[in-house]
């Protein structure tokens, strides 16, 4: 009974924007000289509860933002606290922690995800292109203020102003070097079945408050041992319908939250999986091919690598492949689905 699953998948990006930290979150690969796109583990953390949550049809927990007033009024920020209850899905499923409020709880994810990156710095890039916020089309709509100190000015001081010194006050805003990245990227993840749906009851180290663990008995979670302890799991038929809602969100998320702009589908072009972590870089990689003084990089699925490959239609676009085929997410979907049906939560050691 292997404890664990190991996922990579090749997404295609376009023009697109991943996070809005300087117009795009990258980093320089010293091998290759270039400056390269990439969303951080955290993102597609969050984008993956996102799309887990909406296939369930339930609310992420609440956090509760603390800050503190200081002695000049100002508002200090503190951290912020997350319920530390598995009853909420993205909890179960993402981890939690809690300090300064009695004793701190802490709940490892059994999710290990790997940042979005290219799956080879030449196959990826980076372009920058100038925005515009324009009204300039309808200008008797769009009212303009202008301040001289602290005062505003009139219509009239406005237009003298604008005659005597021979300027003009276009609708329009320049937003300069707004950072787009495009090509082929690969995310990797690590499921722990042995956490994914058991909860330690260890109070050295605790996940869980004694109040927390006594509801979730009454609630119907199991009581167990895994390697790492005693453990409370989550009943069965409650497991039975988180999995086939997380095996679609691991295949089917994309970047949606008002942390991306400039929409791009990211289709999902090829999947690996296998319980062997060294048979997925051999599955879904790319190749390096000298040409002159100018390298180059071809993109390969290899059916052969030991992993099991599932392969897109839209994936033939990018890299020359045989078994692509329109139901290749769905069969890698319920091929998760089958793993994680198959482990016994109850009964691990």
């Amino acid at each position: 009974m292997n404890a664990y699953i190991y996922l990579r998948a090749l997404k295609h990006a376009e023009h697109t924007v991943f996070c809005v930290q300087d117009g795009q979150k990258t980093y320089f690969d010293p091998q290759f000289n270039r400056v390269v796109a990439y969303s951080s583990g955290q993102q597609v953390k969050r984008s993956l509860l996102d799309s887990l949550t909406t296939n369930l049809n339930v609310q992420m927990a609440p956090i509760t933002f603390n800050y503190n007033v200081t002695k000049d009024k100002q508002l200090e920020n503190k951290e912020p606290w997350s319920p530390c209850d598995p009853l909420y899905v993205d909890q179960l499923l993402g981890g939690w922690m809690r300090a300064g409020d009695g004793v701190t709880v802490k709940r490892r994810s059994p999710l290990s995800i790997s940042a979005m990156r290219p799956i080879h710095p030449l196959l990826a890039g980076t372009d920058k292109e100038n925005l515009t916020f324009d009204r300039s089309d309808k200008p008797a709509r769009h009212p303009v203020n202008v301040r001289l100190g602290d005062k505003l000015m009139t219509d009239e001081e406005i237009d003298e102003f604008l005659t005597t010194n021979n300027r003009t006050l276009p609708r329009r805003n320049w937003i300069p070097d707004n950072v787009r990245t495009g090509g082929l990227f690969v995310y990797d993840i690590a499921i722990d079945l042995r956490t994914l749906f058991s909860v330690s009851t260890n109070q050295h180290e605790p996940e869980l408050s004694k109040e927390k663990i006594e509801d979730l008995k009454t609630k119907g979670w199991v009581e167990s041992e895994n390697v790492f302890g005693k453990c409370l799991v989550l009943p069965k038929e409650e497991r039975e319908k988180v999995i086939p809602a997380l095996a679609n969100a691991l295949l089917n998320w994309r970047i949606t939250s008002n942390q991306a702009r400039t929409f791009s589908l990211m289709e999902t072009l090829a999947v690996a999986i296998s319980d062997n972590a060294n048979k997925l870089a051999g599955a879904i990689r790319a190749k390096l091919i000298e040409d002159g003084e100018r390298p180059k990089a071809k993109p390969i699925i290899d059916e052969t690598a030991g992993a099991e490959v599932f392969v897109t239609l839209p994936c033939s676009n990018y890299v020359v492949t045989v078994n692509e085929s329109a139901d290749a997410l769905e069969k890698a979907e319920q091929k998760l689905v089958d793993l994680m049906m198959a482990f016994d939560y109850e009964k691990q050691v």
